[in-house]
């Protein structure tokens, strides 16, 4: 099992969603995150200041998903987040020991 950690751009995490539930993974946790990375900042126009803003909104994307379904994943989330353009995201993926259901005590890939 692997855990995905994914940062994409906020307007396509509903196309990420349903690019996922084409290749079978049904869950995920989203979180509302901010960060920079070769992106850098930029800046904004407000009441006639200008002022840098460095932090990009982004959302945070964790998602279980079992050795065979691996491939399909990375390929759905990257597919669905690309614009072509600086900021697009990046994507993470990490062993996962161990998964158990709470509510049944499934474990394993059975849990996801």
């Amino acid at each position: 099992m692997k855990m995905i950690t994914a940062i994409i751009k906020p307007f396509k995490l509903d196309d990420v969603r349903e690019a996922l539930q084409e290749v079978g993974i049904a869950g995920m946790t989203v979180e509302e995150v901010k960060g920079y990375g070769r992106q850098k900042g930029h800046t904004e126009l407000y009441r006639g200041a200008e002022y840098l803003v460095e932090f990009q909104p982004k959302v945070k994307l964790q998602i279980a998903a079992s050795d065979t379904e691996l491939d399909a994943a990375i390929e759905a989330i990257c597919s669905a987040a690309a614009t072509g353009k600086i900021g697009d995201g990046k994507l993470f993926v990490a062993p996962l020991e161990q998964s158990i259901r709470i509510r049944t005590g499934e474990t394993g890939d059975d849990a996801l």
